[in-house]
């Protein structure tokens, strides 16, 4: 059989066999200006060298071992002879000082070895000479290392190197076969649901036929599994490499643990790696990856490669518990291992983020020119609209910009100069007419700020002091944010200008449709599964979240009986701004009551805003509260054991009635289950529509002017979405019985009704006045021992 060939540029072999030292994530921030500079000075510098130096030589070298075939391939800077002695040049641009540089980076050095090899096998040498040109970016002062090698010398080298590398890339070819083998009689692990073999079937034929497919399926289909199963399958032979699957929430990545582990059970083998975020991985108490500030930073890349080697070879699993029990066994830190982890494995459980964020996305797999056979699977992809807009989108203050100028005077007279042209063209703009507003365009504004961003890079490169560090790193990172996405602004974009609360004048570059940004990371890929309970409408999803015209769509009906789910539409009562008061409060709370009345158990009551919460549940306890009644409260302050503990009061049934009372579109709302007993009723107050803000009303603006609805967009729609999601806790399995208040009168008419899923087309209207006996009737028919 015809042996794989495993290709690897040279850069990025060396950088991973041969790094070492400490972690410093303060070091070696550059920004584009920065890159452009280093390519004209290594064009110029190779100009230089007359007409001997060959230039940008593209080399490659086969090795081939009883597994597999390693092939090295890149280009060397440059190549001249100098009195019979062949030459291997490297050149790099750097802001360092270089009086300061003792001699090569380790890892600049052997790229120049390893091309030096190549070439004196390639061209039967017996002696090469390498150097090293580092030239200053600024300057353009230029310094050279320059060493003598043998054949011997270099082969000897270059064998350890591509040796070590070759026992990572054999382990995982071994463990792909294995992998694939234990897919062959892999089935689904449950019986299926109804709706479940529709979408198994097509995610794979998504999969299979290289498509984005968007999957509305109700809760308790399985969506997870159903999704999950198809691509493992579709990986198994050879339809793609590495599954992503991606949410919005953390406790939806467990979900997708637990499913992954029950594949394993039946006998998948299958690595997955959860990434967690660095704040949450950090042993320290401050996230500061300094060898100064960090003992785990400290030598990190001397230590990596191996904590990750014994960790991916022994285990399937790698959660956050295994990362952080590993990375203090080795002293080095979590969040890097993780990472590094995720680059030999099968699946990786991640944020959104890691996959579409211009600033924290995994460039090991999406950076510029990288790609690969990926499956993206988006689970909760209704998140994925507003969360595209947050990404791609970005602002600055001219106070802020100000407030910087002045404390970077006695560091950098040219810094502060041009930050001082960046606040006057802010000024400029404000004056132009009303402080919110629509502009068409920012101007030079984003050549002077790249001009700053510069004169930052310098500065950053050797500060005076970690406190100038300290000082201006955030505002650094504002500068790069708004640069990078000026240069994506176009017709999915409005710029606008306001100043808010805090009397900051700001202008903001605001993605109203993320489509295309978002797709262009999915096309890194080869396929996408958008799937949730709540897609709906359809159409609207797919014209935020995808560019193609070939995307499919299917709608999985629900496998649950209709008649253990009871939907009422309270016609009398409304959530309207203009209707808020003691009456219309006292009415909601009456609603309450008389639904928690009827049968003893959990109930959520879900509230458009805090304010509503606590006026409501105010005279809820004052006038309708019962010995039998306990409420809990959700509150803005909830860390991750607060929430734990909030999810702990709904426990099964007993002689009490729970309340919670909680914020739609918050974190109870959306990703828990409570099955069972665990919640048998929920109440929506409201609509859900977003308030009203500057960016919502440009938002509207866009879209009608589109000729869209768009109020549909900026408020119907997102509304809907919380209320679906909200209503969807308390139907999660097929022995789950519940029931559902809409309470709000605008639930009735057609504009709300149209976005309602087909299973609910069962839905009653009611009133104060029979919403009792509707659920007396409801909870007769389907508990004997009513309460």
């Amino acid at each position: 059989m015809e042996k794989k060939v495993v290709r690897i540029s040279v850069r990025n072999l060396v950088e991973f066999i041969l790094r070492s030292g400490d972690l410093d994530s303060g070091s070696g921030v550059q920004d584009k200006e920065a890159m452009q500079k280093g390519s004209r000075i290594h064009r110029k510098i190779q100009k230089q060298m007359g007409s001997s130096y060959r230039p940008e030589v593209s080399l490659k070298q086969d090795t081939e071992y009883e597994d597999l075939i390693l092939r090295v391939e890149g280009r060397a800077d440059g190549i001249f002879t100098e009195e019979e002695t062949v030459c291997i040049d490297e050149i790099k641009g750097v802001y360092k000082k270089l009086e300061h540089l003792e001699s090569p980076v380790e890892v600049h050095r052997a790229q120049a070895m390893c091309y030096a090899w190549i070439y004196m096998l390639q061209n039967d040498l017996e002696k090469i000479d390498v150097q090293m040109t580092y030239a200053h970016l600024d300057t353009e002062e230029i310094r050279r290392f320059r060493e003598f090698f043998s054949r011997e010398e270099l082969e000897a080298w270059y064998q350890k190197l591509t040796g070590e590398y070759h026992k990572w890339v054999s382990f995982r070819l071994k463990w792909q076969e294995k992998r694939n083998a234990s897919m062959k009689n892999l089935e689904f692990p449950f019986p299926y649901r109804k709706g479940q073999r529709e979408m198994v079937a097509g995610v794979y034929h998504a999969v299979s036929s290289k498509k984005q497919i968007f999957v509305q399926a109700p809760t308790g289909v399985g969506k997870t599994m159903s999704s999950v199963f198809p691509s493992v399958r579709a990986i198994g032979e050879g339809k793609g490499e590495l599954l992503f699957y991606l949410t919005a929430k953390t406790i939806t990545r467990t979900v997708a643990q637990d499913a992954f582990e029950i594949l394993r059970t039946k006998g998948l083998l299958f690595q997955t790696v959860t990434i967690t975020a660095k704040e949450k991985l950090c042993f320290c108490e401050k996230t500061e990856c300094t060898p100064e500030k960090c003992p785990w930073a400290k030598g990190h890349f001397d230590r990596v490669n191996d904590a990750v080697y014994e960790l991916w070879t022994a285990e399937q699993s790698f959660s956050r518990e295994k990362i952080l029990e590993q990375a203090e066994k080795w002293k080095v830190c979590p969040f890097e291992m993780c990472l590094d982890l995720s680059s030999w494995v099968d699946g990786v459980i991640c944020d959104y983020n890691y996959v579409f964020d211009p600033n924290v996305k995994l460039k090991r797999f999406f950076g510029d020119g990288v790609s690969g056979d990926y499956i993206f699977l988006i689970d909760e992809a209704h998140n994925l609209a507003e969360r595209g807009r947050e990404m791609y989108s970005a602002c600055l203050a001219r106070e802020d910009v100000m407030e910087i100028r002045k404390y970077i005077k006695p560091y950098s007279p040219r810094l502060y100069r041009a930050l001082g042209r960046a606040a006057r063209q802010l000024l400029e703009i404000k004056k132009e007419g009303e402080t919110e507003r629509i502009l068409e365009s920012t101007g030079t504004l984003p050549l002077t700020l790249l001009q700053a961003q510069g004169e930052m890079d310098r500065l950053l490169e050797e500060p005076p002091s970690q406190e100038v560090v300290d000082r201006i790193l955030d505002f650094y990172f504002q500068v790069r944010d708004f640069l990078n996405i000026s240069e994506l602004v176009d017709e999915n974009y409005e710029i606008y200008t306001s100043e808010e609360e805090d009397g900051k004048f700001r202008i903001r570059l605001f993605c109203v449709n993320p489509a295309s940004n978002l797709q262009e990371c999915l096309n890194k890929g080869k396929s996408t599964v958008f799937f949730s309970a709540t897609l709906l409408p359809m159409q609207y999803y797919r014209k935020l979240l995808s560019t193609r015209e070939d995307d499919y769509g299917i709608y999985v009906r629900s496998p649950f009986d209709p008649e253990k789910r009871c939907i009422l539409t309270c016609v009398d009562v409304s959530s309207r701004y203009t209707r808020r008061g003691y009456e219309e409060y006292r009415r909601i709370a009456e609603y309450i009551a008389r639904m928690a009345w009827q049968k003893k158990g959990n109930y959520m009551v879900f509230f458009p805003s805090y304010k509503l919460l606590e006026d409501v549940k105010q005279v809820y306890e004052q006038e309708f509260a019962a010995d039998w009644v306990t409420c809990v409260c959700q509150t803005p302050s909830m860390n991750e054991r607060d929430r734990e503990e909030f999810l702990e009061e709904f426990k099964e049934q007993g002689e009490t009635t729970l309340v919670g009372f909680c914020i739609m579109g918050g974190i109870f709302s959306e990703g828990i289950d409570l099955m069972g007993d665990r919640l048998i009723g929920a109440a929506i107050v409201g609509t859900g529509l977003p308030q009203v803000n500057t960016e919502r009303e440009v938002l509207k603006k866009h879209y009608d002017r589109l000729g869209e609805n768009g109020f549909d967009y900026a408020y119907r729609f997102p509304g809907m979405n919380k209320v679906l999601q909200a209503a969807g806790r308390v139907i999660r399995t097929k022995e789950d019985v519940g029931c559902i208040l809409l309470m709000d009168e605008r639930f009735r008419s057609t504009e709300y009704r149209i976005l309602f899923p087909e299973e609910w087309n069962d839905m009653h209207i009611c009133r104060m006045g029979n919403v009792e006996s509707i659920l007396k009737d409801f909870w007769k028919r389907n508990v004997l021992d009513i309460q």
